[in-house]
């Protein structure tokens, strides 16, 4: 947020404020902070507002926005500036005066209303006149967060420069809407959430094509870049969880069990299942890079208010894979992934920029030698194949630094899926060797990766980036038959038949409705090719065809839907 938009936002949470007061003159005021798109106040209100309301306090704010005043700053001694916050009758200030350890305390007046701040604040009030924005929505919020303290209410509002970027910002947003996951997954038939699991996800036939053509490809492109599939327990004793850091990291979101006296955990991560298979031999450097890939179950216990879809659930699967290898091999193998990572973003479409995150400040295991290798590794495999990234200090997970990969969808919303961790710790930690050139016991290197990362997550954003028009390889159902009466079943069944028997994904609506009807119902279902059967059709032993976002392509032969349909699985 650059320093004159965040100005211009909190000095539209002052005009709010006063435009609540002018409304109502017995309001509290809590706090009124900007945030990423704009800013929000918090009031204790004689009533509960109700969306007619904004439009009032906005007409109060422009009002507030003409006249010329100015935002003037001055000082009182912390004993007057509560005395006067008490005359005022505004507790929620008081409280925050109290606790401030400066003896001055800082206000900004504006016209007749006067509100406790720092700033800063745009000079004029004029200033405002030309910028874009709107009062968005009405929530609750406890004051300071805490469910102990009274709920009060908080007013949304939108801000940003200019009026161009708050529109762009606004049809961004209902672009957004319409490209729901949650909405689309319902409207194809994916998946479904239910009461009796919250956060997680049942997925439904057409949901599990999906699934199955994604892992298909992943499993394909996987062996051939050498990788090696394993499966693990979703349970592992607490003991294991311990050694490996993730009990001090992730306890507090990890499921719990107990097994003939023993306590185990449900994993929130695959790694140290993999650490055990790896002990399960001897190992020689002949062997490495050992590439060992696993799409697994995992779980988080995440609070019901942050569940959101498949974005974010407390059951997602990740694919992981583990490479072991020797400190030689760590640039190699860190192109290799991310050139892995190119090809298939690049078959989805997906743009993506990366981040190179360096250790936490605090939390993190290994010795400052091994952070220091780890994070020199990483940046220079980049500088030496010459990619651009940024770099994201202290954001480094806690056994090592990372690569993460950003992905940009179609309409210009950043995700972080992809990522590369380098790990000297878990090998030191479960003490993981391999027979070197030498003959001697040495230490592997571990690099952590996945590609799509939560495997819900990026079904989830793969729904929005296609708003559910998946690439014809991709999509639950490539074709559907739609014979115009039902006196061209017969014709319209040999079709589905043959196109079945060729290996597309082929429906066959046999209902009788009206052909408008069933073409209206294949759109929203979003399949790719709709195969309209009557009888010039039958004629011309021919099928008339449409193509989702493309319209009518006239007629064609079965060969010719046939050879289009598994030609696009190819691209």
């Amino acid at each position: 947020m650059s320093k004159n938009i965040e100005t211009i936002r909190h000095s539209l949470s002052h005009i709010l404020a006063a435009a609540v007061l002018e409304m109502f003159s017995e309001a509290k005021l809590g706090i009124g902070p900007a945030i990423d798109t704009g800013f929000y106040y918090d009031f204790d209100l004689p009533r509960t507002l109700i969306p007619e309301d904004l439009p009032i306090l906005e007409d109060k704010m422009k009002k507030i926005i003409k006249s010329d005043g100015k935002f003037e700053q001055y000082n009182e001694p912390k004993n007057e500036a509560i005395k006067f916050l008490e005359t005022a009758k505004q507790p929620y200030k008081v409280e925050l005066v109290e606790e401030l350890e400066s003896e001055k305390v800082s206000f900004y007046k504006t016209g007749d209303f006067v509100d406790l701040c720092k700033g800063p604040h745009v000079e004029s009030i004029s200033d405002l006149r030309t910028v874009g924005w709107k009062l968005d929505k009405i929530a609750g919020a406890y004051w300071k967060g805490s469910e102990k303290n009274k709920m009060l209410q908080r007013i949304y509002a939108l801000a940003f420069e200019t009026k161009d970027e708050l529109k762009k910002f606004l049809d961004n947003r209902e672009e957004a809407e319409k490209r729901d996951h949650r909405k689309i997954g319902a409207d194809l038939d994916l998946f479904s959430f239910h009461e009796e699991g919250p956060g997680f996800p049942f997925w439904h036939p057409k949901g599990m094509v999906l699934w199955n053509n994604l892992l298909d490809w992943w499993r394909k492109e996987h062996i051939e870049a050498g990788y090696k599939e394993i499966k693990t327990p979703i349970i592992l004793s607490r003991d294991l969880w311990e050694e490996s850091g993730h009990w001090d990291h992730y306890k507090n979101n990890m499921y719990f069990s107990k097994i003939d006296d023993r306590d185990f955990a449900i994993k929130p991560m695959n790694c140290p299942g993999g650490m055990l298979l790896y002990k399960e031999k001897i190992h020689s450097y002949r062997e490495f890079p050992l590439k060992i890939a696993e799409i697994g179950l995992v779980h988080r216990h995440e609070l019901a208010g942050v569940l959101h879809g498949l974005m974010r659930v407390r059951a997602f699967h990740q694919d992981d894979a583990h490479i072991f290898c020797t400190e030689d091999q760590i640039e190699n193998e860190v192109n290799g992934i991310i050139n892995l990572i190119d090809k298939m973003y690049s078959r989805l479409n997906l743009k993506y920029h990366l981040e190179l995150s360096t250790r936490p400040e605090n939390g993190s295991i290994g010795s400052d030698k091994d952070w220091e290798r780890a994070e020199k590794a990483l940046k220079s495999a980049l500088e030496k194949r010459k990619t651009k990234y940024k770099l994201n200090p202290g954001d480094g997970a806690f056994y090592g630094p990372k690569i993460d990969f950003h992905i940009e969808d179609a309409i210009g919303r950043t995700w972080q899926t992809g990522t590369i961790q380098l790990d000297f710790a878990m090998p030191e930690r479960f003490n993981l060797e391999y027979i070197g050139e030498n003959g001697k016991q040495e230490r592997p290197v571990m690099l952590h990766r996945v590609i799509f990362g939560s495997i819900e997550r990026f079904i989830g954003i793969l729904t929005e980036h296609f708003a559910g028009a998946f690439p014809i390889w991709l999509a639950p159902i490539q074709a559907i038959v739609l014979p115009i009466s039902d006196k061209h079943i017969e014709y319209a069944k040999k079709i589905f038949e043959e196109l079945q028997t060729a290996g597309i994904r082929i429906e066959f609506d046999q209902r009788n409705e009206t052909i408008g009807r069933k073409i209206r119902e294949s759109e929203i279902q979003k399949i790719p090719y709709m195969l309209i059967v009557g009888d010039k059709e039958i004629e011309s032993n021919k099928i008339a065809t449409r193509k989702y976002g493309e319209g009518d392509l006239g007629q064609k032969t079965i060969v010719e839907i046939t050879k289009e349909i598994l030609e696009s699985n190819n691209e």
